[in-house]
Order: C-alpha cells, then structure tokens, then sequence
C-alpha cells in the first residue's frame, strides 16, 4: 500500500481522473440514449463537468509545483485554490442545465426506455467514480492537495447523484409515474449546487490565507512550550505575535521570539535553528520565519498611525 502512495502524485490521480471521465462520459450518455431518462441526462452532464475540472485542476497542479521565481517568491502553490473555485463554479452552471432542463420535462414526461440497459450502464459509471474519489482523498492527505481533494468531493457527489438517478428510474418504472423522472433530476441538481457552493468558499478561503487547521496549530503550539522557560517570575524564553496561514501544500508559521539581551548573536540563532527545525519536523510541509528580540522589547501590529 505504501507503494501505491508514493505512485498517487497529484499529477498522475488528475490524470487519472480525466481518464476515468472520459470513461463515464461514454457509459452515461449512452445510457441517456437508450432510456431518453432526464435524470440520467443530468447525470451525463455532471460527467462533462468532471472531465473539465480533471483538466483544469491538471494545469493547476502543474503551476502549483512550479519553484519560486523572482516575480512569486514564496512560490506557486496557491494555484491549486484556482481549480477548486473553477470547478465550484463549473458544478453550478451544470446544475442550473439540469434544472431547466428537468422543469421542461416535468410539464411534458417522456415514457423511459429501456430501464435495464440505462440502469446497468450508470451504475458501473458509479462504481469507477467511487473508486477513484477513494484513491484520490488518500492522494489529497498525502499531498495536502486542495485540486484533489474538490476532484474527489466532486466525484462522491457524482455517486450521490447517480444512486439517486438509479432510485428514481426505478420507482418511475415500478409506479408508472413519469413526472418523478424530472423531480429526481431536480433534487440532484440541488445537491450539485450545495457541493459547487462549498467547493467554492473552500477556495476563497484559501485564497485569503487563512489559518492553519486547530490540531496542526495545537502542534505549533506543544513545540514552542518545549523551547519557552522560565525562572521563577522571570521568562527566559518566551514566544508572541504568532501567526499562521495555509498556500496550497505549504504551510506558513510567523512568531516573534524573546530572549535574554545579553545573549550573544550565534547563541540566540542556534536556538532560533533549533526551533524552526522542531516545526518543520512536527508540521510536514511548514515554513517558519521566526524573528528575534530582546526579553525587554515589544513589537506592535496595525497601531493606528502605521495604517495611515
């Protein structure tokens, strides 16, 4: 199995995805051809949606995995919140599609053909999805990928949204209820276009350099408490002013640390090695930038004058 995870590269599991779409894209419209079911209609073009976002989060991750430059010095890696927000937005526009539309066939039902065949076809679509959203939430905690991880919520809202096709072509052939084709397609849609919001807000999230998850900032945290001392009422070594943020697979810790004045410069810069090394040891994937100060020194941030 470890193998098997050095193999999931964001890279490979992207294009393994555009893959797999292109797959289901086949299966699925031919069972909208052989049914003329709106709700598998509605599943074919989630499936289009797929293969572009696949594609899209391909370019990204590429970018993302591109070194610092003199124009990004602190690298690429926020490109992979491009693609969650652009599939986000993809997964609305597909939902809206789908609705129209359904609303369009729920005033004109269409009697399905060929139930077996449809049904057959969607569900082996969705057996392939399942399996490739699980390969690829493993890759996503691997690599802390933000394009893996839309790709594969993408893709379990995908199954979602076959199940409920498969349920709803069904009770239309056993009830003889042609309408609840088009209310099936609607629901679905609905809960496309949950997943698209969410998809979407993760990304602006991210974009806006939020903070590090709570157990990875618990962990910063257990760290600097192993370096800080103190001697009766006197802190020899003490830490404030920290902050941290999230870029794609990279992580961003900035902390201010105090010590004795009278320490000379190449003591007080081994001990800031030593605690960057800890960090970076405890959170895979961290940068620390920790500046140094005398125990008697207080740094000040947003005082009214500097914001004028």
């Amino acid at each position: 199995m470890k193998k098997i995870d050095r193999w999931m590269s964001p890279t490979r599991m992207l294009w393994a995805s555009v893959g797999v779409a292109l797959v289901t894209i086949a299966l699925k419209t031919g069972a909208w051809w052989l049914t003329d079911s709106v709700g598998l209609l509605s599943d074919a073009m989630e499936s289009l949606v797929n293969l572009a976002s696949a594609v899209f989060g391909l370019m990204m991750v590429t970018i993302a995995a591109r070194p610092a430059d003199d124009d990004h010095p602190y690298g690429h890696h926020k490109a992979e919140y491009f693609s969650s927000g652009f599939e986000g937005i993809l997964i609305i526009v597909a939902a809206l599609g789908i609705i129209w539309v359904a609303v369009h066939r729920l005033f004109d039902p269409q009697p399905i053909a060929q139930v077996g065949w449809g049904l057959a076809l969607s569900l082996g679509s969705s057996a392939l999805n399942g399996l490739l959203a699980w390969l690829m939430f493993r890759a996503a905690r691997q690599h802390r990928s933000m394009a893996l991880e839309a790709d594969a919520r993408h893709l379990v809202t995908d199954v979602w949204t076959s199940a409920g096709v498969v349920l709803g072509i069904a009770l239309v052939s056993v009830s003889g209820w042609l309408w609840l084709d088009a209310v099936v397609a609607i629901g679905v849609a609905l809960n496309i276009l949950k997943e698209g919001w969410h998809l979407i807000w993760r990304s602006s999230q991210g974009l806006m350099d939020e903070a590090l998850e709570p157990e990875v900032l618990a962990q910063v945290n257990t760290v600097l408490a192993g370096f800080a001392h103190q001697r009766g009422e006197t802190e020899i070594i003490r830490f404030d002013h920290l902050n941290t943020r999230k870029a794609g697979q990279r992580r961003f810790v900035d902390v201010h640390m105090h010590m004795p004045s009278a320490w000379t410069l190449g003591r007080a810069a081994a001990l800031r090695g030593s605690v960057e090394q800890a960090l970076m040891s405890a959170v895979p994937g961290l940068r620390a930038t920790i500046q140094l100060l005398p125990s008697d020194v207080e740094a000040h941030f947003d005082d009214a004058r500097d914001l004028k």
